[in-house]
């Protein structure tokens, strides 16, 4: 994860420290697991879930990935703000997708292309926000492109899947 995403998780759990998430859940393993499944579109399955520190209030944020069918078309949820990032990367307050196409020797055939879904997202009953909304939507926003940039990397996509090098926080 970016310095610029760890710096996005403290904005939204509240904190710098976290307890560790089982062994299993790496990008590196994501990636395998992306390749297994390829190309049949599938539910999400989690990359990893960072919770805060044993003895502090509870906060659960689940980071996952999904294959789909194709680019999304039509428009987005109206809590979502549009960035320009992947073929598509939305945010809200508690939650941000990114969607990017891998054309990779590492996927089934290399004349396919996957479009893959990173989601970055509170694992809560939906509450009122607290604190700066658009803080929040670019630290989900900052925290999706990090590990979307990771699994492009890992899963070695063409040109890193379209994703910039850096989030692209401005609205589309």
């Amino acid at each position: 994860m970016s310095a610029d995403a760890s710096r996005a998780l403290k904005v939204i759990t509240g904190t710098s420290r976290f307890e560790a998430s089982a062994e299993e859940y790496t990008v590196a393993r994501a990636a395998k697991d992306l390749v297994e499944a390829f190309p049949a579109p599938t539910l999400s399955e989690d990359v990893c879930r960072v919770y805060t520190p044993i003895g502090t209030p509870d906060f659960d944020l689940r980071i996952s990935w999904s294959l789909e069918d194709g680019a999304p078309t039509g428009p987005s949820a109206p809590e979502f703000t549009e960035l320009k990032m992947g073929e598509l990367a939305v945010a809200a307050v508690d939650k941000a997708y990114v969607f990017f196409a891998c054309k990779s020797e590492r996927l089934l055939s290399s004349s396919r292309v996957g479009h893959i879904v990173i989601s970055v997202r509170h694992w809560a009953m939906p509450t009122e926000p607290e604190g700066d909304v658009e803080a929040l939507k670019d630290a989900y926003a900052t925290v999706a492109h990090s590990v979307s940039l990771a699994m492009a990397k890992e899963l070695r996509c063409e040109k890193d899947g379209g994703l910039p090098a850096q989030p692209v926080l401005d609205p589309a």
